[in-house]
């Protein structure tokens, strides 16, 4: 096949293309999510003070403390990472997520019958883990406490790549995972209600008993990103977080 010698004419130094539209409008998606707000913090503070008492707060894949956990206002607060990217002298419980969840059931670490108000899952964003993760956090959070995921909403299907490090796509750095995947299935669950609020790549909320957003019905059952992408509305129950917080009052 002869070479088409207009196209490399667009090559930059190691390989991007720079005038290629699909960069383009990633590196355009990419600023506006940036931008927006509130911040997954503010949203789980907004939870924490909602719920108007003494709060118990459990973070999932911490990795800096000062990235989010110091920022939450909570009477009782753990976190737990296991130092793989980021080494914080202060997580409370250095360990993945699946060894401090069967060391609480068992009874080893805190107690079996320990209840938080709110989870957050920010650990590894792959959607077998991230569903490991959601059924765990099923068991310790309180009835009418929330369970809350970041990274639900990647804006391209570069953003929602399986691995981190193929940087080389238009999303180059930014990395939601596959997190879509766990929470689209969560959201085909009837026992619970979900949303997810468009910001900070997408909040996920799930809670057993606020009515925050009803269940749909499969539609997606290769877990495509095509076709999660073409009603993403419907798909993940998209709203702005004035809009649910109107949802909870």
């Amino acid at each position: 096949m002869p070479y088409n010698y207009n196209f490399f004419k667009h090559l930059k130094i190691g390989g991007r293309v720079l005038n290629d539209p699909t960069y383009i409008k990633t590196k355009d998606l990419i600023k506006k999510e940036i931008i927006k707000n509130p911040k997954r913090t503010e949203i789980l503070n907004y939870l924490l003070q909602f719920l108007n008492r003494e709060t118990k707060y459990l973070e999932i894949g911490t990795r800096n403390t000062e990235d989010n956990f110091n920022h939450i206002k909570s009477a009782i607060k753990y976190s737990v990472d296991p130092g793989i990217e980021y080494s914080d002298p202060n997580i409370d419980f250095k360990m993945t997520s699946d060894q401090f969840f069967e060391q609480l059931e068992a009874g080893t670490l805190l107690t079996k019958e320990e209840k938080f108000d709110v989870i957050f899952i920010d650990g590894l964003h792959l959607a077998e883990q991230v569903e490991k993760d959601i059924k765990n956090a099923l068991k310790f959070v309180k009835e009418d406490g929330f369970i809350v995921l970041h990274d639900c909403n990647p804006p391209t299907e570069w953003h929602a790549r399986e691995s981190y490090y193929y940087k080389h796509t238009p999303a180059a750095g930014y990395w939601n995972g596959t997190t879509w995947k766990a929470f689209q299935k969560v959201r085909y669950n009837p026992s619970l209600f979900s949303c997810c609020i468009d910001t900070d790549w997408g909040v996920g909320i799930l809670s057993k008993k606020h009515p925050v957003g009803k269940s749909i019905l499969p539609n997606n059952p290769f877990y495509e990103y095509a076709v999660f992408d073409k009603n993403r509305k419907v798909n993940l129950n998209l709203m702005g977080f004035e809009d649910f917080k109107k949802m909870l009052q």
